[in-house]
């Protein structure tokens, strides 16, 4: 029932649901292509479904992971967990991929995907959520979605976003957004925690720094090849001016 009631939706909306056979169930049962315009898109997600009493809690759900952690968390499609509660409701969903992306940013072992009793997937809001999860695939096919679910930050359609893997396959991602005075440095070694930076606060002697950061020389490079690359980025958005009275 879970699982006809989330391809009714979605097929309702013109995607296509493709159903995974039982027998080789592991750990999803929809595949979903997002359309557009009658156009199948490039954008897909897997979904894991489930009904809503057996992982029922006070506030909400939980999804048990299960040995598919490292499946959902690494596959080459994000997993969405959907719940189906029609007793609260109807269908409620969350990112089982994102969360565990977060989870191994903090250091911690995610053993079940909270779904809120807030993020409700129905007829009014299903076009918002397509919207939204096109847009994470988006940054996904352009190498940064992971470190925006290791933040937790949202990345939007007119940032600039720059990774970068030092000698020792540290990551650490240039986040610039249009017209802010500052970019925003996401670091490994600073378990992903937003810090804003500007470039008087880069320094290469004694040592490479920015900030209270410590770099390697690469990464003090990188960095200012960023900022020199941005500056246009930076520059306040001009507001139209008024209508006449």
């Amino acid at each position: 029932m879970a699982v006809n009631e989330v391809r009714a939706l979605l097929e309702r909306h013109g995607h296509i649901v493709q159903e995974i056979d039982g027998s080789n169930d592991h750990g999803e049962d929809l595949h979903v292509t997002f359309v557009q315009d009658g156009q199948r898109t490039e954008d897909s997600v897997a979904m894991q479904v489930k009904g809503g009493v057996s992982v029922r809690t006070r506030r909400g759900h939980r999804v048990p992971v299960g040995d598919h952690g490292d499946n959902w968390r690494d596959g080459s499609l994000p997993v969405l967990v959907v719940v189906h509660d029609p007793e609260r409701g109807g269908l409620f969903w969350a990112n089982a991929t994102r969360q565990l992306r977060r989870g191994r940013a903090l250091r911690k072992t995610v053993k079940s995907i909270v779904v809120s009793r807030e993020s409700v997937l129905d007829d009014t809001n299903v076009d918002a959520f397509v919207t939204s999860m096109r847009h994470r695939l988006a940054w996904e096919r352009e190498g940064v979605g992971r470190w925006a679910d290791m933040a937790d930050v949202e990345f939007a359609a007119g940032d600039i976003v720059k990774a970068f893997e030092n000698e020792h396959f540290e990551p650490m991602v240039f986040w610039q957004r249009r017209g802010e005075p500052h970019a925003v440095l996401l670091h490994h070694d600073l378990d992903w925690e937003p810090v804003a930076i500007e470039e008087w606060m880069l320094h290469f002697k004694p040592i490479p720094f920015i900030g209270p950061i410590i770099l390697d020389e690469a990464e003090a490079h990188w960095l200012m090849g960023c900022f020199k690359s941005t500056g246009w980025w930076r520059r306040p958005i001009e507001q139209p001016d008024p209508e006449p009275a």
